[in-house]
């Protein structure tokens, strides 16, 4: 029986505002789109959450054993400065600041995104198209829209026709606006406004002499809305209806609304099932974002060159930070939390490590099966991380209590505890064990501290007690702490 049969996950829906169990339209597949990033510039902090979050969906998924198709896009056209579809290209106008060709930016940032993901453990999706390779098909999709009566020419562009459009569905249901009111607060169109509406947006707009990026279409030579790429790829690899579709909480409007629109309006039905949404990452308070420069890149975080933070944080314990919050919960980057998320990665760690040296008992004094179901349970109820590492740092703390011979386990319950925060440690949360580094700073470290507890064994027999406790309260101080038990003295990172 494979493991999904035996869990029933209940995920939020941004669509229908509550929490739903999941129902695969396929049984034992998951079909799963996640809007990927606009490659025009180093992908920063903010980003890799919510990339993060669906990483941590997608393993989970793999865990109880779904077949997952995973697509997350690549943005390398179409997405213009303004969501009013006004303004430059982002990619064409980098490559105008830097006298590059638009698809040399692309690859820069691309391979960027590429290595920043995989600094944090985190899988590759199983397709990653790109919005130029799929001009044909958005093509096919906007006469698709315009043969229903929902888009108008103008120009050489065309736009959705929001009102035609609303007046036999629901636009705006995602996000829970109103027509009425987006257009009661809407300023007036410009005189050279081609638009009919305000509410209305581009599918194709036609490219003015001066912009690079170009291909012919039956309307004009220009490209393609950014809403509709991910309309046109999430439909060829995964159908008319899905399962999953998630994305940053900036997405939900205009741009998801946007993709629900198009498709209704081409196949009549809704898209997706269940609509999932990652909140922001904050920095001193405020929302992290490219545009406003208030954000850090992973890599000033990796080496520390950086105002904002008092060291150098390594990937892994980045992404334990994230994951000690909700995805759907606003979490601020601080250096305290990071140092916090730190000494709680280091003592899951070592009490991991610690479960292979533990001496089985004849009977247990805690129930491992009930344990281990409750790290399911967390996961099952909308992906909750931060339940997940509360019962992992249960865990964590009776294996401490083993080590002192305070309590027992089993060699079944040892090995069923093993095997289960691997799986969540690894598996699931994509964590890795810095001691395993091929730089063996964790051999060096342990070998500098065994030194030390030499010392201070030879200080304890000499009766020499102040330097003995001078030797254990500095190591406490940078948070290592020893432990004197009847094999000798041990330690653990905290």
């Amino acid at each position: 029986m494979k493991l999904y049969e035996q869990q029933d996950i209940s995920i939020y829906n941004s669509l229908t505002k509550t929490k739903e169990i999941l129902q695969p339209i396929h049984q034992g597949a998951i079909g799963m789109y996640v809007c990927g990033p606009t490659v025009y510039s180093n992908v920063h902090m903010g980003n890799c959450r919510t990339f993060l979050s669906f990483d941590l969906v997608f393993r989970y998924l793999k865990h109880l054993g779904y077949k997952v198709r995973y697509v997350r896009n690549i943005t390398d056209a179409g997405h213009l400065e303004n969501d009013a579809d006004e303004g430059e290209d982002r990619i064409a106008k980098k490559a105008r600041i830097e006298a590059i060709e638009p698809m040399e930016v692309v690859q820069r940032y691309t391979v960027d995104f590429h290595t920043v993901m995989h600094s944090f453990n985190a899988l590759p999706p199983s397709i990653e198209p790109t919005a130029t390779g799929h001009i044909i098909e958005q093509i096919e999709i906007i006469q698709n829209i315009l043969e229903q009566g929902f888009a108008y020419e103008k120009n050489g562009s065309v736009y959705f026709d929001v009102l035609k459009f609303n007046e036999s569905h629901q636009y705006g249901k995602l996000s829970g606006r109103q027509l009425e009111d987006m257009i009661a607060n809407t300023r007036e169109l410009a005189a050279q406004s081609e638009k009919k509406n305000a509410q209305d947006f581009a599918l194709w707009k036609k490219a003015e002499p001066q912009h690079i990026m170009r291909w012919p279409s039956p309307w004009s030579d220009g490209f393609p809305g950014w809403h509709l790429e991910c309309t046109a790829m999430s439909t060829k690899y995964l159908g008319n209806k899905f399962d999953i579709h998630g994305g940053g909480m900036d997405l939900k409007f205009p741009h998801h609304e946007c993709e629900i629109a198009q498709a209704e309006a081409c196949n009549h039905e809704n898209p997706v099932n269940v609509w999932m949404h990652a909140n922001m990452l904050t920095l001193n308070g405020k929302k992290m974002a490219k545009s406003t420069g208030n954000n850090i890149l992973p890599n000033e975080l990796f080496t520390g060159n950086n105002d904002l933070l008092s060291k150098a944080f390594p990937p892994v314990v980045a992404k334990f930070f994230m994951y000690q919050a909700h995805y759907r919960s606003i979490l601020d980057f601080s250096n305290d939390a990071l140092e916090a998320s730190e000494k709680g990665y280091h003592r899951l760690m070592d009490a991991y490590r610690s479960i292979s040296e533990l001496t089985p008992s004849v009977k247990s004094d805690y129930n491992i099966d009930e344990w281990r179901q409750s790290c399911y349970d967390a996961m099952n109820d909308d992906f909750n991380s931060p339940i997940l590492i509360a019962q992992l740092f249960e865990a964590a703390k009776w294996i401490n209590t083993v080590k002192e011979d305070k309590a027992g386990l089993t060699k079944g319950d040892l090995d069923l505890l093993q095997q289960t925060m691997h799986n969540f440690l690894f598996d699931v949360m994509g964590l890795i064990d810095l001691s395993d580094n091929a730089n063996s700073n964790g051999e060096k470290l342990s070998g500098t501290i065994d030194l030390l507890i030499e010392l201070r064994n030879q200080a304890r027999a000499n009766k020499d007690f102040a330097t003995s406790d001078q030797i254990r309260d500095q190591l406490l101080e940078v948070g290592i702490q020893l432990k004197d038990g009847k094999e000798g003295t041990s330690y653990s990172l905290i």
